[in-house]
């Protein structure tokens, strides 16, 4: 596959940065990344993938997207639906999607809501919601309000080159990101100001998210997946999905199947070969 070229989507969401790669009328592929990456996550992966369409696109408030407005919060709805109007400006009816962690967790709610649009998924390092208990509903609301009130008025940290971001970014990171992947994410995550440059993330992505979903709820939503599903975890588990739950969320699934692979969280851009070898003809099968 070529390099990955960057185009914008004008949606209902605002501006939807993306890049693009591979053959005008193969497999439709929409491909999400993480909390606080952005479509860069797919840059290496891209360049072994075959016989599919790609485009990987900056989720609201990440990359080259525009904001969500002060009225609006960051709720995997929020997310999920400007992914569909993401499809619905390139004219896709029907599509595959591939989700990594944060990407992945979107990509199970899309596939849930909207089945006849979803022909397959492939998620990696997440399938469902991260669930909380509901007792915790209470104060993961204060916890988020009480952010809110704090972000007010706080200035954004100025970084004199880009390598001195890329290495802030892989100390604050987590699932061991590697200087090759985090210098791809941070040169795709900054915007140029007098005296360098600041992340042109929105700061309010790093807040708490006010609701979660319960671990029935998430289940519920991963059981209702009517496609074929393909899941890639990493060895070792990340301390939130530890290996237990994340099996037991994968046998609820109607059609899929379940890939472990040794790796880091970001495996995807890590070990981009590996991750390829085991997505193999998934999306063309």
């Amino acid at each position: 596959m070529t390099s990955m070229r960057p185009c914008a989507l004008e949606t209902p969401f605002g501006t939807v940065g993306a890049l693009r790669a591979g053959e005008a009328g193969a497999q439709r592929v929409l491909a999400l990344h993480g909390w606080l990456d952005n479509a860069a996550s797919f840059v290496p992966l891209s360049q072994h993938l075959r016989g599919i369409d790609l485009v990987a696109i900056d989720l609201p408030g990440h990359g080259a997207s525009t904001h969500l407005p002060l009225t609006a919060d960051y709720l995997l709805v929020a997310f999920a639906r400007a992914a569909f109007a993401a499809a619905d400006a390139l004219g896709w009816e029907r599509f595959a999607l591939l989700g990594h962690s944060l990407g992945g967790v979107v990509a199970s709610v899309m596939a849930a809501a909207q089945p006849r649009r979803i022909e397959r998924l492939l998620a990696i390092e997440a399938l469902g919601a991260l669930a909380e208990k509901e007792e915790r509903t209470t104060q993961r609301l204060r916890d988020a309000f009480d952010a809110h009130r704090k972000l007010a008025g706080k200035q954004l940290r100025v970084f004199p080159d880009v390598a001195t971001a890329a290495r802030a970014r892989l100390q604050a990171g987590t699932g061991d990101l590697g200087e090759a992947a985090a210098r791809l994410l941070v040169e795709r995550g900054l915007r140029e100001v007098e005296g360098g440059f600041v992340w042109r993330s929105d700061p309010r992505l790093t807040m708490p998210t006010a609701v979660r979903m319960s671990e029935a709820q998430s289940r519920d939503i991963v059981a209702n997946i009517e496609c074929p599903v393909r899941v890639i975890y990493a060895d070792p588990s990340q301390s939130y999905f530890p290996d237990a739950l994340r099996r037991e969320r994968a046998a609820l699934l109607r059609n899929g199947e379940l890939i472990v692979l040794p790796g880091s969280h970001h495996l995807h851009m890590d070990d981009a070969v590996g991750t390829a070898a085991a997505i193999g003809d998934f999306f063309s099968a």
